[in-house]
């Protein structure tokens, strides 16, 4: 990847210069999506197998517990490692500010590998008791830890790593990581599930899968290895020693307070479509709505393997039309389509059934083509990864890993099973607000902080043509306000 390796810009005066600008290698940029997405790919295929292995956990690890509370208590143990995530996104977040974010993700992923392998290998309930449930809920929390540096960091550096005209559809590749990830763990269990039969699940079956995460790791650690640094934070590295200094965490929260807190409301709507989608609704068709459970496994899985080219659809469109737009016409899709989608998933007709579910997951697409490239440009490069991490996991803690435990229960409760509907009207009526108010267009703009970045040196001189349009971020001096170990500008974005 070519890096001009200046630090981006004159800040004080704006000025945009030729030698600012970075040019793009795209074959690196491919590859950094490619690793960086393996990763992703890594954290959604143990969600795979946990969400489409829930019942057979809750089996497996709670025998004792009333049927109808095993699932509960299965989602309980998933939901609890998002408790963690918002530690690991502080730790790692900050952490790959300060070191580079090649080295976190690395690091990230081999963690998140081994978790996942190790819950193959832990004893059922009635051989050791107790202790098994217990260490389930180990295994997880270091998922969970690690996890909260993984997913922010790489949206960070695919962003820091594509040019700005093809930021969206480029970061969508994370998503086709998600949902390639997702499929192979839920389509690995639906196999195994018809080929050996549920007892033979519950007695040694699932642990088939979470075996496969040793050597999927490794793979993921090898290609990632051979990424180098992006070219926003190398720019920091080959900066002057003033510019160098790093924000601390308390630092984050008093001047990019604004950031943050829009971040964690788009990650509210983004991520409960998302685990409901992917994580809650096989269950939901299973325990709810009392379909088989390989009918429910099929639907859900062919709905996901549909997905994966409208999620690049929503990302080329993003880069075109604007992400906003594709954001507030899902949500307002979401608000519209929710009780139709839902009537159709409670009809009992197979192809009424996926019809239904192929509206809310297009919903979903189009947060996963336009939302990998937006949440980066929230934030200024000294302080992406740390902000993005810890906003996301704060949000992700709360609203997302939680909303399989929250239906299950509300359903238990109200013995409404359109619940669902009305939860994700109401988050997407918010997640409007929101965007309306507070979230500004970046599409084919350059991150917080850096000068542009472009596939092409023909696109150089319309860009200093009009640098005040490339130079879209507001910069705020407030170094007077900032504890002496801080003292050079930071800039907020507003």
């Amino acid at each position: 990847m070519k890096n001009r390796t200046r630090n981006s810009v004159d800040r004080s005066n704006r000025i945009l210069k030729k030698e600012d600008i970075t040019i793009v290698d795209t074959k690196l940029a491919k590859k950094a999506v490619v690793a960086t997405s393996l990763g992703n790919a890594m954290e959604w295929f143990d969600f795979g197998l946990y969400s489409y292995l829930a019942v057979t956990l809750g089996k497996v690890f709670f025998p004792e517990t009333d049927p109808s509370l095993q699932i509960i208590y299965s989602f309980a143990t998933f939901a609890v490692a998002f408790i963690v995530r918002p530690i690991g996104g502080m730790f790692f977040g900050m952490l790959g500010d300060r070191i580079g974010r090649k080295s976190v993700l690395s690091i990230t992923l081999i963690m998140m590998a081994a978790a996942t392998f190790s819950i193959g290998l832990i004893p059922s309930y009635s051989s050791i008791g107790i202790t098994a449930p217990i260490l389930l809920l180990v295994a997880r929390l270091v998922q969970g830890f690690s996890t909260g540096g993984e997913y922010a960091g790489a949206m960070t550096f695919i962003a820091e790593s594509t040019p700005d005209k093809k930021r969206s559809f480029m970061a969508s590749g994370l998503e086709v990581g998600t949902l390639v990830g997702f499929s192979a763990g839920a389509g690995l269990v639906t196999l195994l599930t018809f080929l050996l039969g549920p007892e033979k699940m519950i007695e040694w079956g699932w642990r088939l899968p979470f075996l496969i995460a040793g050597p999927l790791g490794l793979i993921g650690l090898y290609l990632r290895s051979r990424l180098e640094e992006t070219p926003a934070f190398q720019a920091i590295i080959n900066a002057t020693e003033e510019e160098k200094q790093r924000a601390s965490l308390k630092e984050i929260v008093i001047y990019h307070w604004k950031p943050l807190l829009v971040c964690i409301g788009i990650v509210v709507f983004y991520n409960v479509v998302d685990y409901m989608v992917l994580t809650y609704m096989p269950s939901y068709m299973m325990q709810e709505l009392g379909y088989g459970e390989m009918r429910g496994l099929v639907l859900t899985l062919v709905s996901m393997f549909m997905m994966i080219p409208f999620i690049l659809l929503m990302g080329y469109l993003s880069d075109r039309v604007g992400r906003n737009r594709i954001v507030i016409g899902a949500l307002i899709g979401g608000i519209v389509l929710s009780i139709p989608a839902f009537t159709l998933i409670k009809s009992g007709n197979n192809y009424t059934v996926f019809l239904g579910l192929f509206l809310i997951s297009i919903l979903l697409t189009a947060f996963q083509g336009a939302l990998p490239a937006l949440l980066p440009s929230l934030f200024f490069t000294k302080v992406r990864y740390g902000s993005l991490a810890i906003a996301y996991n704060v949000s992700t803690s709360l609203f997302g890993g939680t909303t399989p435990l929250i239906l299950a229960w509300l359903i238990s409760k109200t013995q409404n099973d359109m619940i669902p509907a009305y939860y994700l009207m109401g988050v997407c009526l918010v997640g409007l607000v929101i965007v309306f108010l507070f979230v500004k267009e970046t599409a084919g703009k350059s991150l917080c902080g850096s000068a542009p970045a472009v596939e092409d040196p023909s696109e150089i001189g319309e860009i200093l043509k009009n640098p005040d349009k490339a130079l879209w971020w507001k910069e705020e001096l407030t170094g007077e306000q900032i504890e002496d170990n801080y003292k050079p500008k930071t800039y907020v974005n507003t």
